[in-house]
């Protein structure tokens, strides 16, 4: 347990922060100022290695340096003055979007757009840094920095869960499987019998095709080029495999002829280019759903590019998902209570462990395909 006292030292905290745009991550030992008022020092044992944190590399999605992780699960070391949702010791989920409880989207039970997200361009305050280096504060990514062993962050972006839930397995979900999940189940508002694809075989794309399942689809496609996703795909559900968007279309054109196509894309891909959004809209049948769940490298990039009026003749819709459209109080203990009824997959998720020191090599086998979720382990502290 650490202890802060005004005029006491910093806590040192290792930590992987991306430094300029194009530059590998660096793990270096930086400064941590205590808990505030609301706020919660945790200790991270898992981060995970996500595409989100991938596009930091190219300086659009937050300010450099930061400290990087959005997605992770640890333990609350000590808590400042008010806070009332969590004590030391408690198990903890990162919650990279916020819930206040307060603004009006949390009042509409839609808090995975809470007026305090600090992600985005130029959303994070200054003022709730509490990690600094040569004495220059640096932003958390999301507000959490989940690469860090350490970090100090709001309550409002913990979420308690039960402690006899493995942590590497609570790090999965904070992130990549509410994402696809929620994509499917609540973004995609996909019905019994319906006809689903789904674009990207990465831990979001694999969530979207259990969310799919779960919900009661009749059929559900995977569409990526690497060959290495299939067995994987159809482990968590999915029907068919094909290596293009195109080629799952025409399956999917062939038996849903009255749509002339998927009654549900969901796009998870982690670099959502111009030619994926407009294949996958090609992939979408009469008044079928679009769902853009991945990002592009480039988080202003105008990759949105279709006839709008065979939108109108379709009667479809394309809608964006930030967080699957899920509430990650609520949905965070629902998705680890059906793993633990053996209701959902979440062990299989975790492809390999990373020691913090091999961060660049765990992003190298992201972006090369190899896994499906690489987990970072921070070293237990004496």
């Amino acid at each position: 347990m650490h202890q802060y006292n005004e005029g006491a030292p910093r806590l040192k905290t290792r930590a992987a922060l991306m430094a300029t745009p194009g530059a590998d991550w660096t793990v270096e030992s930086i400064d941590l100022d205590g808990p505030r008022a609301g706020e919660v020092l945790v200790r991270f044992t898992h981060a995970g290695l996500c595409f989100s944190d991938e596009h930091l590399r190219h300086g659009s999605l937050s300010d450099l340096p930061v400290v990087g992780g959005h997605e992770g699960a640890g333990i609350v070391e000590e808590v400042g003055a008010g806070v009332t949702r969590l004590s030391a010791g408690d198990h903890v989920a990162a919650s990279f979007i916020p819930a206040c409880g307060r603004c009006p989207w949390c009042a509409r039970g839609r808090s995975n757009l809470c007026d305090t997200a600090a992600n985005g361009p130029g959303m994070a305050d200054p003022a709730t840094f509490r990690f600094s280096r040569d004495h220059e504060p640096l932003p958390g990514n999301c507000g959490l920095g989940t690469f860090a062993e350490y970090a100090v962050v709001s309550q409002d972006s913990l979420v308690e869960v039960d402690p006899d839930i493995p942590l590497n397995v609570v790090a999965v979900v904070s992130c990549g499987v509410l994402t696809g999940w929620g994509a499917a189940v609540h973004t995609g508002a996909i019905s019994a019998g319906d006809t689903v694809v789904v674009v990207g075989g990465g831990g979001v794309g694999v969530n979207a095709i259990q969310g799919a399942r779960s919900i009661g689809a009749q059929t559900v496609v995977l569409a990526d080029p690497n060959p290495a996703k299939e067995p994987i795909a159809r482990t968590f559900g999915a029907d068919e495999v094909f290596s293009s968007v195109e080629s799952a279309a025409e399956y999917v054109q062939r038996i849903n002829p009255t749509a002339n196509g998927a009654d549900a894309v969901i796009v998870a891909t982690g670099d959502t280019s111009t030619e994926i959004v407009s294949a996958s809209f090609a992939a979408t049948g009469k008044a079928g759903t679009l769902v853009l769940a991945g990002m592009s490298s480039d988080v202003e990039a105008i990759n949105v590019q279709l006839p709008g009026t065979q939108l109108v003749f379709g009667e479809q819709r394309i809608q964006g998902a930030i967080y699957g459209s899920c509430s990650p109080v609520v949905e965070i203990p629902r998705i680890l209570s059906l793993y633990r009824r053996g209701r959902i997959k979440l062990d299989e998720l975790i492809s390999q462990t990373y020691a913090l020191d091999s961060i660049n090599t765990g992003f190298d086998d992201l972006r090369r395909g190899k896994n499906l979720r690489g987990i970072i382990e921070h070293a237990r502290a004496s």
